[in-house]
């Protein structure tokens, strides 16, 4: 294959005119007279230049289903403060679940081999439903109701169902232990707790009834629970206090109106990570998070209802959230419970080429394990309707572009994106009109006035700094849950750069107006005073065969940081003297010596979140000898032995 360096032109939009964004610039210029000639750079700029006329216009353009009220956004220069749409009235449901005809809606496939086909009509029966049986036990606008559930039919209709009501609805997935969902869960005093028998992972059968059974215990708030038979069809559910099957909520009569909430009002509650305390409960509102998926699908992804959308992920991550917004769109989307690698490396593209996927969303390390596990999609698979490949939850490498570009369609927009939790969304991702460039994420997000700046809080262009946003946006949090002076979201993204957003990812302004993430800002590296991104090293290092992973931290050492590199090696492969010196080579060729490794050590398994990102900020506890205060965050928490007292550490 060949080489593709970082800035290499990979891929080059045709037909712009056809495209949802541009028919979106026909309709911003029949209406306020703004053209934007076809330069994506331009309608950003009044995007965020005038930022009431263009999520007005979005509304109006889409049709979202509401009363939108007079005022477009209120306390404008405040941030936190700001409010779009304080006056507004609108349900997500109902907007989810317009046009409930016999046309595919939503495909759960499992890796035990199920797959569940329900179209729109299936799908709006089924939560208005259970949304019958809710209303007569009580819950309504505002209650939390809990969901410990694997990504499947389930999921989405008790989500539509609490959202129907004007509810809050908060997800974890199953594998998480008692004690990580009970921190979770705990915090925001559930009224309805809906629930799994178990699930399956990598060909083995987990139980969770008993788990479910103390998790009950240990939420006092709850009022009722429902048990969902994913393994078996009539799970024994007589240990469980105020259980019902939920199966049997679906013939209840279903309500006959939604419940419309203000436009600011809560939607979500989603968790952070948590390995560094207690996970922060983000609140999330009704509006902000619909109107700012409706951009993303339909703008930044083109998504309409000639497409079949699939995203891997799990209930407790948010792009589960965004992807149930396809059916907004009207899209089909397809979801997938258990390991994307079972029973191999191909089970994720039979079902891309078997339902024709027109988008296929994935993770980096995903990405990177399927180059390593030596299959090529594009020979083994019929991709033709693949028209765009999202990837997110860590930087994608230059040599990541490579792979999509040359084992799985030549053909195709890949879209790295980047924003997350703490947004229900993107601050920077692809785009339709734009080109894209080896290891460059393609755009800004339209509406979101994102800027690098450096340390005295200036805009820098070609040079790393902080990914910040400049201005209020639709999907800012509400709150944090039992935040009542709001100071921990204030100095969650507000304590550096005043009246700024302060993301906390460590990025660059590219000179083709796209976005390099280098890794998160708080794991940067600060050998000699100059800071370093820790995807710089990733990138370089797992290009090589030999290394699955890799995680890089900084050790304090005599008032400086040196470089500690810690890999886990592919089957067979093994850290000799010989690789350690290639590594460091290749690092100081293509990177810098800042960049060079003071020590490389091996392991056999790195630490990682339940959402598969791996965990620096833990290690380097560890490593500096402080206790990691939720290992329950963590999907591996035994991998942190690995990094305790090595006796090539000490100091």
């Amino acid at each position: 294959m060949t080489a593709i360096e970082a800035g290499d032109l990979l891929w080059q939009p045709q037909e712009i005119e056809k495209t949802q964004l541009y028919q979106f610039s026909v309709y911003v210029h029949d209406k306020h007279g703004f053209d934007w000639g076809g330069d994506y750079e331009r309608l950003w700029q009044w995007s965020v230049d005038y930022p009431e006329l263009f999520w007005s216009s979005l509304w109006d353009w889409h049709g979202i289903i509401g009363d939108k009220g007079q005022r477009l956004l209120s306390n404008a220069d405040k941030m936190p403060g700001a409010q779009f749409f304080p006056d507004a009235q609108l349900n997500y449901a109902e907007n989810m679940l317009q046009n409930a005809d016999d046309s595919p809606a939503f495909i759960a496939y499992g890796e035990d081999g199920r797959c569940t086909r329900l179209t729109r009509h299936e799908v709006r029966n089924r939560a208005l439903a259970l949304a019958g049986w809710m209303q007569s036990k009580g819950i309504g606008k505002g209650d939390r109701v809990a969901a410990y559930l694997p990504n499947c039919e389930t999921s989405l209709i008790a989500m539509l169902a609490t959202a129907s009501l004007g509810g809050i609805f908060s997800s974890c997935s199953p594998d998480f232990g008692l004690n990580g969902v009970a921190d979770r869960f705990g915090q925001i005093t559930p009224k309805l707790l809906i629930a799994v028998d178990g699930y399956s992972y990598n060909g083995k059968e987990i139980d969770r009834l008993s788990i479910v059974a103390d998790l009950a215990q240990k939420l006092p708030s709850l009022k009722h629970v429902l048990i969902d038979g994913y393994k078996s069809a009539s799970p024994e559910i007589g240990s469980i206090p105020k259980a019902e099957l939920f199966a049997d909520c679906l013939s209840h009569p279903p309500i006959d109106s939604y419940c419309r909430v203000g436009f600011n009002d809560p939607l979500y509650i989603l968790y952070s990570s948590g390995t560094t305390g207690a996970p922060k409960c983000i609140v999330h509102s009704t509006g902000g998070t619909l109107i700012q998926h409706i951009k993303e699908h339909r703008l930044h992804s083109d998504i309409s209802e000639k497409d079949n959308i699939f995203y891997f992920t799990t209930c407790g991550w948010m792009m589960w959230n965004w992807l149930v917004s396809g059916l907004m769109m009207q899209a089909r989307v397809i979801v997938y419970e258990g390991n994307p690698f079972y029973p191999g490396p191909e089970r994720l593209w039979q079902i891309a080429e078997a339902e024709k996927m027109t988008l296929f969303g994935t993770s980096a390390k995903y990405i990177d394990a399927v180059r390593k596990s030596g299959l090529k999609p594009a020979k083994e698979f019929d991709l033709s309707q693949l028209r765009l490949l999202c990837s997110t939850g860590s930087p994608l490498s230059s040599e990541g572009f490579g792979f999509v570009y040359q084992a799985i369609k030549d053909d195709i927009q890949l879209a790295s994106i980047s924003g997350g939790t703490d947004i229900m969304g993107c601050f920077v991702l692809g785009c339709p009109t734009k080109p894209v460039y080896a290891g460059e994420i393609q755009a800004r997000a339209l509406g979101m006035e994102v800027a690098i700046l450096d340390d005295e809080g200036q805009q820098i262009e070609g040079e790393q700094g902080e990914l910040c946003c400049l201005a209020p946006f639709p999907s800012m949090p509400v709150s944090f849950w039992n935040d009542s002076d709001g100071s921990r979201y204030h100095s969650a993204y507000f304590d550096v750069y005043p009246n700024i957003w302060r993301h906390g990812d460590w990025a660059t302004h590219t000179s083709h107006n796209g976005i390099i993430i280098h890794g998160r800002s708080d794991a940067t590296l600060n050998p000699g005073g100059v800071r370093i991104g820790t995807a710089e090293i990733y990138r370089i290092v797992e290009s090589f065969d030999e290394v699955a992973e890799s995680l890089v931290i900084g050790q304090m050492v005599d008032h400086d940081v040196r470089i500690v590199l810690f890999l886990r090696m592919t089957e067979n492969a093994s850290l000799d003297d010989g690789l350690q010196s290639r590594i460091k080579d290749a690092l100081k060729r293509q990177a810098s010596p800042r960049h060079v490794p003071a020590i490389i050590l091996g392991v056999n398994d790195i630490p990682r979140t339940r959402s598969g990102k791996i965990t620096e900020l833990a290690v380097r506890d560890v490593i500096q000898g402080r206790r990691v205060k939720n290992t329950e965050a963590l999907a591996n928490p035994e991998a942190l032995e690995e990094f305790k007292n090595r006796p090539e550490l000490a100091v």
